[in-house]
């Protein structure tokens, strides 16, 4: 599968935790992660995903791989700015919101509309669809079980 991470571009040290960990669950299941590419959530769970001998790939909003983080196995340059968001939800066969603004809620919304799994962890609240879950291994098992 392939399972996007989605949030924010910067956390607390709580959401970065979390973010990591899920994307390591996502790399020892054998899995490729992919997400925005930057900081924040993207780059906790790129850096357990690759340091877990995943597969990253990061889809960049910007012209150039320099501003990507540094745990991309495969870094995409886009120049779409936050129109990057709609590939990283029809790349993915599942997407896992941890915490995040806007730009997650934006990729919430086009998974769903496109009828992809999506759960949330600390992630916007009263979404239907959004599987709500509590740590990433029920992540993990709950995206997997909707496959």
């Amino acid at each position: 599968m392939i399972i996007a991470v989605i949030g924010a571009g910067s956390c607390d040290k709580e959401i970065y935790g979390i973010a990591e960990e899920v994307g390591r669950l996502i790399a020892r299941k054998g899995d490729i992660l992919v997400t925005g590419g930057l900081g924040g959530v993207m780059e906790a769970a790129s850096k357990g995903a690759k340091e877990a001998g995943g597969i990253t790939v990061g889809i960049l909003p910007g012209f150039s791989k320099e501003e990507a983080n540094n745990y991309l196995t495969v870094p995409i340059i886009t120049g779409l700015s936050h129109a990057r968001n709609i590939i990283i939800a029809r790349s993915a066969d599942a997407l896992i919101a941890v915490s995040g603004g806007y730009g997650t809620l934006s990729e919430i919304a086009v998974a769903l509309k496109l009828g992809k799994p999506v759960a949330g962890i600390k992630t916007w609240d009263n979404i239907e669809g959004v599987i709500k879950v509590n740590s990433p291994e029920e992540a993990i098992r709950k995206i997997s079980e909707s496959k």
